[in-house]
């Protein structure tokens, strides 16, 4: 790529790039200064419409997955995008009808999700014809030595905006947020790849190049067959496979391919079925480190599940995959907290790094938008997802415990579990930390702890919860909802441990009276024994 061609492509101030700057003949005209002036004074006008939309007669609304509604003129975009000019077919002149039509992002733009930052920066360019550079509030990570040019929040935008582009039927547009992205294709790590390609293959032909590049590098990757089969559809595998083959990349029955055995013990992690799992290993032919059956149930399966599986203490937690990969830099990947704190607790180290020189720490920093990690740090705010997962990660690395076999009272969540957490994000903080967890499973060490016979005792190495659980709601009814059910919850535990305080002192009481009554003296108020 040139660099004529790439400052083009980059460039922030690009305005009105296409047929708005012709002559009505079709012929391109010069444009003078008044023109360009002009021209500039419509596109701001046009934006502020979208920005502002209360006080625009806006006349219809995209509803996205989460929720938030984006305020749109049918007019503008059916005469910018033949997709929405179909969409509003025979209701933009229709009297007194339909004057609030509704459609959600997800029957526009189908199973992929595309998010309200990228919906906004596309609308912005049917309205005001500008074309921007990425937005810095949503495509910067947490990871301060990060460039941002490929972590993952960037390429996630490129990829949902390129995809909207493709969707709403403009494909000079979408041409060229694919050039963006073959642009940074070589400083985007592999495991984005895969997404890159995936929505690449669903946009077909307008999106070739990206789609060819993104296959060349899967091919000479070492990117593992399971991993593959799970990110993309089956033909695009098959390709990949045949081409590595090809080149004497890769072999039949090489390690790379699971055997049946293998397939079998992961097709029993994927029914959570852990009692199968342990039939299987004790037929021998395979065991939990062989078939990476650690790694796999922390990438795909349940919570509960892996769990369950590092239980049976038959798993090296810090073993590598094929991959170089340990436990934890997959859990990292996942972004579930649960997970990371069960393997952190079982002995997993947090300062094992990836053939590439990464620590599940940076993993998880290079996936977490910045706006999100800071928005869940101010008050009110509900505890990010990952920026759980980066604060729990940065107290095991300052920590860095030998804890050889930790305590089960982690692997007791269940429902208790989320209520805790549940309490937790109430005043929008996370309740817990990593060195209490520790410090509690040391303290309680092969003690399990009763969660119905001592409910006064649920401390802080029970705030975790699972993926499901782990519901951020904004609304204020919602936070009141939560908070009423801290304040049960709270008066049910000290209603617990009063009662469990009077049952102590009466029992005291009994004991006290006994020993007086027979002449034995009680050791707790008598320090040294008297002789009749």
């Amino acid at each position: 790529m040139i660099s004529g061609e790439r400052n083009q492509m980059m460039d922030t101030r690009t305005g009105f790039s296409d047929d708005i700057i012709s002559g009505s003949s079709g012929v391109d005209s010069p444009l003078f200064p008044s023109d360009i002036s002009s021209l500039n004074r419509l596109s701001e006008t046009l934006e502020s419409i979208l920005l502002e939309p209360s006080n625009s007669f806006a006349d219809a609304k995209i509803i996205l997955s989460s929720g938030r509604e984006v305020a749109v003129h049918r007019c503008i975009l059916s005469g910018r995008s033949p997709f929405f000019k179909n969409k509003f077919s025979g209701e933009i002149t229709g009297k007194g009808k339909n004057h609030n039509v509704k459609l959600s992002m997800k029957e526009l733009g189908g199973d992929y999700e595309i998010g309200f930052e990228s919906l906004v920066s596309v609308l912005k360019y049917l309205y005001s014809g500008k074309i921007k550079g990425l937005p810095t509030d949503v495509c910067v990570c947490v990871d301060e030595e990060c460039s941002h040019e490929a972590c993952r929040p960037a390429v996630d935008f490129m990829v949902e905006v390129m995809y909207a582009y493709h969707t709403f039927q403009i494909p000079d547009m979408a041409a060229l947020w694919q050039s963006r992205l073959v642009y940074v294709l070589d400083k985007t790590s592999v495991d984005d790849i895969l997404v890159i390609l995936s929505v690449a293959n669903t946009c077909g032909k307008s999106c070739k190049d990206l789609f060819t590049k993104c296959v060349d590098i899967l091919v000479k990757s070492n990117v593992d067959f399971v991993t593959l089969e799970r990110a993309l559809p089956e033909q695009i595998v098959k390709q990949i496979i045949d081409l590595r083959f090809e080149l004497g990349l890769d072999k039949p029955g090489s390690s790379s391919f699971p055997d049946k055995h293998i397939k079998r013990v992961h097709r029993a992690l994927d029914s959570d079925d852990v009692e199968l799992v342990t039939m299987l290993l004790r037929e021998g032919h395979t065991s939990l480190d062989g078939s990476c059956a650690l790694h796999y149930a922390v990438a795909y399966a349940d919570a509960k599940t892996t769990t369950e599986l590092l239980d049976l203490a038959l798993a090296d937690v810090n073993h590598r995959n094929s991959r170089g990969f340990t436990v934890l830099h997959i859990a990292a990947m996942r972004k579930e907290p649960s997970i990371i704190v069960s393997l952190l607790t079982k002995g997993a180290r947090p300062v094992d790094r990836t053939p590439d020189g990464r620590k599940a720490l940076q993993i998880s920093k290079r996936l977490t938008r910045a706006v999100d990690y800071y928005k869940s740090t101010e008050e009110g705010k509900d505890c990010d997802k990952g920026r759980l997962c980066i604060e729990i990660l940065e107290q095991a690395e300052r920590r860095n415990p030998l804890l050889g076999e930790a305590s089960a009272s982690l692997a007791m969540a269940g429902d208790d579990l989320r209520v805790a957490m549940e309490i937790a994000q109430v005043d929008g903080t996370s309740e817990f930390t990593l060195e209490s967890v520790y410090s509690q499973n040391l303290a309680n060490a092969q003690r399990k702890v009763d969660l119905n016979d001592a409910p006064f005792l649920i401390k802080e190495e029970h705030l975790i919860v699972d993926a499901e659980a782990h519901q951020w709601i904004d609304t204020p009814e919602e936070r009141e909802l939560k908070k009423q059910k801290y304040l049960q919850v709270q008066e049910t535990l000290n209603k617990a441990f009063n009662e469990d305080k009077e049952d102590l002192d009466k029992s005291y009481a009994i004991s006290s009276s006994s020993s007086s009554t027979s002449g034995v003296v009680n050791p707790h108020t008598a320090p040294f024994t008297f002789q009749k």
